[in-house]
């Protein structure tokens, strides 16, 4: 913690002075001369106060002298400063340094001038910010007076303070935090705008960064004013702003937990002039109204952090020991900090400090972090500190680039900074004090890219209102051009419009067809479907297409529905229907032709007419029906070809079913438009060697299906070398379903580099399609945009109170403009939940999520009603589905909640296996967005629109036979295991089966819950506590083989309670804050590689694997480490050793040092597991049966045959 000052102009300071007042400053607080170290025999954190009969040099603090001339020098030298980890040695009790520096040469008269730098650093786990204060007015007096008077008998010193603090009763704080937390969801992350999943720390790599930003001039002004003048405290004003941007930032999360930084927990009168660390960490819980305005959120937030810091000495490590089946605390992924300067220095605030004569100013320099620098391995992943100094206020934001990249953090940045503007003016003007969730996080250049996204208004000059009139249009300009054809049939433009001419007349006279009813099709694919559809049209009738491939009763369903007199058919499908349908047959009336076709002038049909439904799936199982005008179809269809996606010169195949609205495109669009329909016979599209013929005989250039049909088909093509059948191909549209990556190789493959690829995006009731994306075949390698909106369309994503979504930032979609439909049919309830009225126009509502880029493309992120809890954790399943996308394997998959217990993943792949699902979802989840079971499928079912069929997919199996091992290697080892295997079988509910010793407990149908349901079951069994053995230990290590060693290893714990005194002791355990800090920066934020060359200068320790426990130490040099791994080892591979309780024998055999472990202030840092597996050891069982694991190694260790071995050649060995 370095603090940096520079002196007033014609100020000086006395070297020699200085370092006299340092000396009696740091001989008077312990805490700047005490030592942290591991006690070998206690196998424990220690402090140690270090006098001077422990120094031979006398030195309890170093100075430092240096020089520079370019401030990019001093740069180097402060960040050094701050970063480097060797400027301390705290197993010396070496906590403090004073560097003075120099500008260019170092003073010959030993007096310090205002172009030089004074640092006083301090190592943080003995010192706070607080502390500063009390240090700068000691090290004033000793200056000034040459004495410091105090009783070292009566003073209560940091190391009092820490053995009393682990003695003393906190029932109260205790109540009062289990209370506060109830229902808490403590291990659920927030929903931040993260650019990768979070991550386990064993896949972290603790690297970070960091952005800065004043709040300047005028906004300093106004929060400091405000804080003023309403007598309120500025740290929880800002606060109360921060859980309004978390608020934002998460979507309208509204119960918001986050880890707050105390950094003045001097509770007590007499630990005010202490100089240490009085930190905690506390989760600070905010259950927020979004209707609330600023003041009524400052006066909740005031109200839980006052009483919250009441009882902040209760140690976070006790608080998270109230939740022992938590194995992730997420809260402590977030927090917030506020330092203010002046508090810090004294009385003189912005004037800086005085001492004697002279007057230090506090230097102001950034200290941000590269990309480069290691912050922490632990589990943070975006940090808030405010500072204030000068009456001015600033924010740095530290976050993990474990899950966000640098862009996310500057643009998180800029939000907060525009949440602050949005706050002070509602604090200044209570006329725009708006409820907290209008306040937006769009920037002004994101407003200006939703802007242009709908920016679409394009002219299309028709007379033509009516889809019948725009295909006679098309009849008088190319009479005899082919219009439809289906093998060895085919119909000019002019035919058709005779054929058609004739259905309708007679729908008209012998039906009595009234304008706008609706009449039913149930047709194979044929040219009678072709003129069905048309003939209806131009009757001025609604068509509703029916599929033959619809059971009888789902059929007279939607018949009944529909309220349809008749239903047409032809000589495929004339038996489908009963005798009370009217079904007459499109075949038969097409023979007659003496009817008189002017009477079809009597037919008025306008733009606002419907011209077709569709039937949707609804939520409730009942179908919707989709009713879309004339104008919405001819919109879109323009809007189409302005694309140029298809036009008059296309030869379109129609592939899709009936059933998908995509079929009125093929059929109608392509007659609109002037182009030539080929029709493929029933079941052609499944038969992909006749489609092929199809495709290159007919040289077909536009085809529009879904990425799962066309994922089949091009693997078909490639297989059989049939790529000549898309060599035609200019237009490839993809709708209905995720467009995958892999689709993109498979295309590539094919060669058919002419072809321009679509991505199309659009719910039938937005009319076909309603967005677009020009693939672009090498630059998509991640993910398929669905693009922007078709001209006339208008898109908006919104969050659930109605507002725009920020770029990046999950909303539900929108649509509005020319292809937004007329309503369900008969459900005027629906149609009104459906339709939102946005600023006078009407909008859609898709039940879509899509997130927008900053190139202001729309992404399709899943379903809203997919978004599922699964024991209280909110999952939004198509993330988990886009995971698995992600592998080049896989080209569909889908992902359910079974039971209410399970997630289910199904994959279609013919190249993968379970357990390589599983890694690469471990590697990319956290754990519990991981399915528990894959189902792998050669092909997913789809539905009759060629989505996946929910339905129809298998059920899994959760007997766990397919999960067990058949490996007798892999069966429980000894009694002790059994016993381990035995009590999972009990709580999985698998009483018979063999569940392999190294198999996860998640792997075999186990979930949260039952994993609650095992650790109490443990609790109850083996009688240990929870405060040493929590549930997160388990969780971590979810094997047999783990917990059977867990329960082997670890003992019970008993508190005891003792009263409040002072001990007056030089060594004794840490505080809880000092140990956090120690742990932290000793294993987990170090990251200096060790290497066979320098690996056995260094202490070797051994630790478990929550990084809490020494199982052994090896001192350094010949005679430990190097002694040890050269010679004993190989020695004890020779010998036969006693056996064990479970009857086998066992010895060591060493290996070849390969090491990548952690060097850590002069110690070299490896778990067990990690020793194992860069083989610098390996256990093997009598005679040659290998297993590596921790528990023969700790046999070994304990052996005290072993150990007699080990200190005959190196004394200092430690085993535990």
């Amino acid at each position: 913690m370095p603090f940096v000052y520079r002196l007033q102009s014609d100020h000086t300071l006395s070297i020699k002075q200085l370092r006299h007042a340092l000396h009696l400053t740091v001989n008077k607080h312990h805490s700047l001369h005490t030592s942290l170290h591991f006690d070998i025999e206690k196998n424990m954190l220690m402090q140690r106060v270090i006098t001077h009969e422990d120094k031979s040099n006398n030195n309890m603090f170093s100075i430092i002298k240096t020089t520079y001339e370019t401030d990019e020098q001093l740069n180097e030298i402060l960040h050094d400063e701050k970063r480097n980890p060797h400027l301390f040695d705290h197993a010396q009790g070496l906590v403090f340094r004073c560097h003075i520096i120099y500008y260019k040469q170092i003073s010959s008269n030993h007096l310090l001038s205002d172009k030089d730098l004074l640092i006083f650093n301090f190592h943080h786990a003995l010192f706070d910010f607080p502390s500063m204060e009390v240090f700068l007015d000691d090290l004033n007096q000793a200056y000034t007076v040459g004495q410091l008077l105090y009783d070292d008998n009566t003073l209560l010193r940091y190391l009092d303070y820490a053995v009393i603090e682990q003695q003393m009763s906190m029932t109260g704080a205790s109540l009062f935090w289990l209370d506060g937390l109830h229902n808490c969801k403590l291990d659920q992350p927030l929903p931040l705008p993260f650019d990768r999943y979070r991550l386990s720390n064993e896949h972290r790599t603790g690297r970070g960064t960091s952005i800065s930003f004043d709040f300047g001039q005028d906004l300093s002004y106004d929060f400091l004013t405000h804080a003023s003048s309403n007598n309120i405290s500025l740290e929880q004003l800002e606060l109360a702003i921060y859980f309004i941007f978390l608020f934002k930032l998460t979507n309208g999360q509204t119960d918001l937990c986050l880890a707050m930084n105390i950094n003045n927990n001097r509770y007590r009168d007499e630990l005010k002039s202490i100089i240490g660390l009085f930190e905690n960490v506390i989760p600070l819980r905010c259950q927020l109204d979004p209707h609330w305005c600023f003041h009524q959120l400052f006066e909740h937030v005031q109200m839980i952090t006052t009483n919250s810091i009441k009882y902040s000495y209760f140690p976070l490590q006790h608080i998270l020991n109230q939740h022992p089946n938590i194995s992730k605390h997420a809260f402590l992924d977030i927090s917030l900090e506020f330092i203010s300067c002046e508090s810090n220095n004294g009385n003189n605030g912005n004037n800086g400090i005085i001492i004697d004569d002279s007057q230090l100013v506090p230097t102001s320099f950034s200290f941000n972090i590269n990309e480069d620098d290691i912050l922490s391995a632990s589990n943070f992943s975006l940090l808030f500190h405010h500072n204030m100094k000068m009456d001015q206020l600033s924010c740095t934001i530290n976050a993990s680039l474990d899950s966000f990249n640098r862009e996310t953090v500057e643009k998180i940045s800029q939000r907060f900074h525009s949440i602050l503007h949005q706050v002070s003016a509602s604090m200044i003007d209570s006329q725009i004090n708006k409820p907290i969730n209008e306040l937006s996080l769009i920037l002004s250049n994101e407003q200006y890219l939703m802007q242009s996204l709908n920016n679409t208004q394009v002219s299309f000059i028709s007379p033509v209102t009516c889809i019948h009139h725009e295909f006679v249009y098309q009849v008088m300009k190319h009479p005899q051009k082919l219009a439809v054809e289906l093998d060895e049939q085919s119909l000019t433009y002019c035919e058709l419009l005779h054929y058609v001419q004739v259905l309708s007349l007679s729908l008209l006279h012998d039906y009595l067809i009234a304008p706008g009813e609706v009449v039913c099709q149930c047709v194979e694919r044929s040219l009678s479907m072709v003129i069905g559809i048309m003939g209806i049209e131009m009757a001025g009738g609604i068509y509703c297409p029916l599929s033959p491939r619809d059971p009888r009763h789902r059929l007279h369903t939607l018949v009944q529905q529909t309220e349809s007199r008749l239903v047409l058919v032809h000589h495929l499908t004339k038996n489908k229907f009963n005798h009370n349908i009217v079904s007459p047959n499109i075949d038969s009336i097409l023979i007659i032709n003496d009817t008189d076709k002017k009477d079809l002038s009597n037919s008025i049909v306008k733009g606002e007419d419907i011209a077709y439904i569709i039937f949707t799936s609804g939520s409730t199982g009942t179908p919707k029906a989709v009713q879309v005008r004339q104008k919405n179809f001819i919109d879109c269809i323009n809007s189409l070809t302005y694309i140029n996606s298809f036009n008059k010169d296309d030869t379109v195949v129609q592939m899709t079913r009936c059933s998908f609205d995509i079929h009125v495109q093929e059929i109608l669009g392509t007659l609109l438009v002037g182009g030539t329909l080929i029709m493929l016979h029933p079941g052609g599209t499944i038969d992909f060697d006749y489609l092929s013929e199809v495709l290159q005989n007919k040289q077909i250039t536009y085809i529009h299906t879904v990425p799962s049909f066309l994922h089949s088909f091009f693997i078909f093509i490639e297989e059989n070398k049939k790529v000549n059948a898309v060599k035609y191909l200019r237009s490839l549209c993809s709708i209905g379903e995720a467009f995958v990556v892999h689709l993109i190789d498979l295309i590539v493959k094919t060669g058919i580099i002419n072809c321009t690829v679509w991505n199309l995006y659009g719910p039938a009731e937005t009319t076909i399609a309603s967005t677009f994306h020009r693939v672009d075949l090498i630059e998509d390698t991640r993910s398929v945009s669905i693009g922007t909106p078709l001209s006339n369309y208008q898109c908006m994503f919104m969050n659930q109170y109605l507002q725009s979504s920020a770029t990046s930032q999950q909303g539900e979609l929108f649509v509005g403009g020319a292809g937004v439909f007329a309503g369900y049919l008969g459900r005027d309830d629906l149609t009104a939940k459906a339709l939102v009225e946005v600023d006078g126009e009407l909008f859609y509502r898709t039940g879509d999520l899509v997130r927008m880029d900053n190139n202001g493309l729309l992404y399709y992120q899943g379903r809203k009603d997919h978004q599922i809890k699964l024991h209280g954790q909110r999952i939004e399943l198509g993330e988990i589905e886009r995971c698995l996308l992600s592998i080049s394997s896989i080209s569909a998959c889908v992902v359910m909640k079974w039971n209410d217990d399970y997630l289910v993943a199904y994959v279609q792949s013919s190249d993968i296996n379970e357990e390589e699902l599983r890694q690469h979802c471990q590697s990319h989840l956290p754990s519990h967005m991981i399915p528990s079971i894959f189902i792998i499928l050669e092909k997913v079912p789809l539905n009759p629109n060629g989505k996946i069929d929910r339905k129809q997919l298998p059920s899994p199996d959760f007997s766990l036979s397919t999960l067990l091992s058949s490996d007798e290697s892999d069966t429980p080892l000894n009694r002790f295991e059994e016993h381990i295997h035995t009590i999972w079988c009990q709580v999985l509910r698998c009483n018979e089966n063999r569940i392999a010793r190294t198999t996860s407990f998640f792997s075999v149908g186990g979930h949260s819950l039952r994993f609650i349901e095992l650790y109490y079951r443990y609790q109850s069994l083996f009688n240990f506590d929870a405060h040493l053995l929590s549930i997160g230990l388990f969780h971590q290590q979810p094997t047999i083989r783990q917990h059977a060693q867990l329960l082997q290893t670890l003992p019970p714990n008993d508190a005891q309670t003792i009263r409040w005194q002072s001990p007056h002791i030089n060594q004794d355990i840490p505080s809880f804050a000092q140990a956090g800090i120690f742990l932290d920066e000793q294993i987990q934020t170090s990251h200096e590689i060790a290497t066979h060359s320098n690996f056995f200068k260094h202490p070797f320790v051994v630790i478990n694997e929550s990084c809490d426990n020494i199982l052994f130490i090896l001192p350094p040099g010949n005679g430990g480490a190097e002694s040890y791994f050269s010679n004993i080892v190989p020695h004890l591979s020779q010998c036969k050793l006693e056996q064990r309780n479970d009857g086998k024998d066992v010895s060591v055999e060493f290996l070849n040092p390969k090491l990548n472990s952690r060097l850590i202030d002069g110690y070299s840092f490896i778990t067990l597991s990690e020793l194992i597996e860069l083989k610098l050891i390996s256990v093997k069982r009598l005679p040659g049966h290998h297993a590596q694991d921790q528990s023969d190694v700790l046999q070994l260790i304990k052996n005290p045959q072993i150990g007699q071995i080990i200190c005959r050649s190196t004394s200092s060995i430690c085993p535990k």
